[in-house]
């Protein structure tokens, strides 16, 4: 977060869970940056992200793992998707596009 904050990003989470879920997740991890709320699965179906029938669950949707970063036009200057929440993105792929937005 420091990396990012250093380089003038505004960090923005979005999750499927209720706005009561965010807020005390947030509280627990101390989180830093807004964490917003698409409980009713627009944001994640508008951008192609649902993950249906999560861990075997049957009908139990979840948002897959995503960075996006956008410029200030609100351009996508870089992308990164994955079907497996614990992998992680390339954090050194995210910085340098930053760094390359002016």
């Amino acid at each position: 977060m420091a990396r990012l904050t250093d380089l003038k990003a505004q960090v923005v989470g979005v999750s499927v869970n209720d706005p009561f879920s965010n807020k005390g997740f947030a509280e627990k991890n101390m989180l830093t940056f807004l964490l917003l709320s698409d409980y009713k699965l627009e944001v994640i179906k508008q951008w192609g992200l649902e993950l249906p029938d999560f861990a075997g669950l049957k009908g139990y949707t979840v948002a897959k793992r995503s960075i996006f970063v956008l410029d200030q036009k609100g351009v996508v200057r870089y992308a990164w998707v994955s079907d497996n929440p614990a992998v992680e993105p390339n954090y050194e792929e995210i910085q340098k596009t930053l760094e390359q937005i002016p």
